[in-house]
């Protein structure tokens, strides 16, 4: 027997203390490597503004050109996932992240930079979605949720990479040997998925499940109840966090680009804290009743305050109300796993893709379109923070409507 089998021992059931963390890690640091790539336009949005002289609504659409990639995959990837195993499908698509960071590095045109954004969106499309389909296998349901919970705090790591450690990067290097390091940090957690990751077995799906497709997800109230969640609230969450949240600090709050920084690297720290608070929490929740419901039922509205508060406060809304705004919102993260277990482990793979779908579809339309009511507000003659707040308050508007269907449907599967 191998190193890596005598370690994890059957891939078909639950796997063993030892071998379920060192799967974490080493899924870990492919995600890692994910959020760092999709963040890292709301730090260089200056230089790549100034470099290729982009409207807003240019910037926006190469920042969700990374999500639009990204979505675009989900469909086909939650069913390989569910047939293949998370090992085999993440490693195939991880290659293309490595060709897009390339040709991200040496492109001279918009259209480059754009095609190159959506190739490494593809090629990291599988880097969540991939851990959480063992996940549901592999771990039991409290553990699943608290695992969910720290995976995203290594994805604000990698935000957090993404923001000052670049700034202070840029005048080293340039922005173009960025990628060429990213891509190298790719093929690193690619060799170590390669080697630790256990095998998925063919006869663990079968071919009632291969052939029911998307149809008991798509048919699930379960599901539509939580979809305007994901495109408006989450996806507009992550679309802040990951573009707009430094072209505001930048233009309408005034700071300059290192200070901006600054501020995004203190957000995703707090954004990590609040992952790992939710990782530490969730299963003692679970255990009093707290369901994700429940959670989200409490937590959202506070959310949609502070999002109203920040709009309002204009000029005066720096990185600390943003990282309010984010933080409330975390819990939103908890849905993912939440909806997986709401479906047989068989269709896990499918059902989280088909949610991970709406949100980057949702990330790539706020990143997109509120770059878009900018420019509108600009030609009009509105000011900068005018145009800014307008667009956002556009974006709360679809937030609130999000909430309230969330909040007026019922389900029909179990809540987890």
């Amino acid at each position: 027997m191998s190193a890596p089998a005598a370690v994890l021992g059957a891939t078909g059931g639950l796997l063993q203390a030892r071998a379920s963390v060192l799967v974490f890690l080493v899924f870990s640091l492919g995600y890692f490597s994910s959020a760092m790539v999709r963040a890292v336009t709301a730090t260089l949005s200056p230089v790549l503004t100034s470099e290729f002289d982009l409207q807003a609504a240019e910037l926006g659409l190469l920042a969700g050109g990374f999500f639009l990639g990204f979505a675009s995959t989900q469909l086909p990837l939650g069913s390989w996932l569910d047939r293949y195993g998370p090992k085999r499908v993440v490693l195939c698509f991880m290659t293309l992240a490595v060709l897009g960071c390339m040709a991200f590095s040496t492109t001279s045109s918009f259209a480059g930079l754009l095609t190159a954004r959506m190739l490494m969106g593809m090629g990291l499309s599988a880097c969540l979605m991939a851990p959480l389909t063992g996940f549901r296998r592999w771990y039991e349901p409290s553990q699943m949720l608290r695992a969910n919970s720290w995976m995203l705090m290594v994805g604000s790591l990698g935000m957090l990479a993404s923001t000052l450690p670049v700034q202070w990067l840029l005048p080293l290097t340039g922005w173009r040997p960025l990628f060429w390091i990213m891509a190298a940090v790719i093929v690193l957690s690619m060799a170590l998925m390669a080697r630790w990751v256990p095998a998925w077995p063919v006869a663990q799906s079968s071919g009632a499940a291969k052939s029911v497709g998307y149809g008991p997800i798509l048919r699930s109230r379960a599901f539509w109840r939580i979809v305007p969640l994901g495109l408006f609230n989450y996806g507009g969450t992550v679309g802040m966090q990951t573009l707009w949240a430094g072209p505001w600090l930048t233009r309408v709050t005034g700071l300059s680009p290192t200070e901006a920084a600054q501020g995004l690297f203190f957000l995703n720290l707090c954004m990590l804290a609040a992952f790992w608070t939710w990782g530490w929490l969730t299963p003692s929740l679970f255990r009093r009743g707290w369901n994700v419901d429940r959670m989200m039922h409490w937590a959202m509205p506070l959310s949609l305050a502070m999002l109203a508060i920040n709009v309002i406060g204009g000029a005066q809304t720096g990185w600390v109300g943003w990282a309010a705004f984010c933080v409330l919102s975390s819990v939103l993260a908890l849905a993912l796993p939440a909806l997986g277990m709401k479906f047989d482990a068989l269709l896990a793979g499918r059902a989280l893709s088909a949610y991970n779908l709406v949100v980057f579809l949702g990330i790539f339309g706020m990143q997109w379109g509120v770059g878009l009511l900018i420019d509108v507000g600009r030609a009009w003659g509105w000011s900068e923070v005018a145009s800014f707040q307008a667009a956002f308050t556009a974006y709360l508007a679809c937030c609130v409507a999000g909430y309230g269907c969330f909040a007026l449907v019922k389900e029909d599967n179990p809540t987890p």
